[in-house]
């Protein structure tokens, strides 16, 4: 029998996945607890139009992510701090500053956790940074951090 699983069922499949089982397990244990649906014509259509909802959203934040990084493919962002004798900075600069000046400049949203420096920093100098975009979609910038 075809169900389409309501939630998560261990070794068996994820909320949302049309499965084959037998018949007596989806009657007696699937169907009672409601963890499964019968896929009859309706749920059938449901799962398809679900299916190709999904598939479009993930097909457009990928287009969204490709345009993205053609926009910051190699750009410098220029970052202000005050520093102390011998160029070091007072604290550092962060991920979340930077993921803060992508959106001023070219109004892109960046999770701060997206942003990944290759080391800190806390000194003047052009450093290299990766924005991941989505799932194999990243560009890489530039932070060059002058004095105020």
């Amino acid at each position: 029998m075809k169900v389409i699983l309501m939630q998560d069922v261990k070794s068996l499949g994820k909320k949302g996945e049309l499965v084959e089982v037998s018949d007596g397990y989806a009657r007696n244990y699937l169907l009672p607890r409601k963890l499964a649906k019968q896929a009859n014509a309706q749920a059938m259509n449901e799962y398809k139009n679900a299916e190709n909802s999904k598939n479009y959203k993930i097909a457009t934040q990928k287009a969204q992510a490709e345009s993205d990084k053609k926009r910051l493919e190699g750009k410098v962002f220029e970052m202000k701090a005050k520093a102390g004798q011998g160029g070091r900075l007072f604290g550092s600069i962060t991920a979340k500053q930077i993921a803060e000046e992508i959106k001023k400049q070219y109004n892109i949203v960046v999770d701060k956790r997206k942003v990944v420096l290759e080391t800190d920093i806390k000194e003047f100098g052009t450093y290299s940074a990766e924005v991941k975009l989505y799932t194999g979609i990243s560009a890489k910038i530039d932070v060059k951090v002058t004095e105020e």
